[in-house]
């Protein structure tokens, strides 16, 4: 079982950017397809990018394509989202997810384990 605790959240003006982190706890961090996700206000929990165990295979929602970036360090336990081009959609609490089996990136429900999230706001 892996915990999972993001930060790096807080508030930023239109255009401006966020670094989020989400470490993990255990052993095992490399072993987990790990994805962030976000919920704005009224709305359901939506995919925002996910990346495989090795680093090398990254995948996005086109909403952020081209201004967010997922990366991780197998050695520090942790996955990055870099926000760039922050817009006020994108306002939302972020959530750090892990997965063990590898189909179905987009799925909420195919990850295992979730962190308690961290808020961006973007002003306009």
């Amino acid at each position: 079982q892996v915990q999972l605790v993001e930060s790096g959240g807080g508030l930023v003006r239109a255009g401006g950017s966020l670094s989020l982190s989400c470490a993990a706890s255990g052993p095992t961090f490399s072993s987990y397809y790990m994805g962030w996700f976000r919920r704005a206000p009224g709305k359901e929990r939506e995919f925002v990018a996910a990346i495989n165990r090795g680093g090398d295979g990254v995948s996005y929602a086109d909403s952020v394509k081209d201004r967010f970036t997922i990366s991780r360090d197998n050695i520090k336990n942790t996955v990055y989202l870099q926000m760039n081009s922050l817009q006020s959609e994108d306002t939302a609490a972020y959530y750090c997810a892990a997965k063990t089996q590898a189909p179905n990136y987009g799925l909420v429900s195919a990850y295992d384990f979730w962190g308690l999230g961290t808020q961006v706001t973007v002003s306009s």
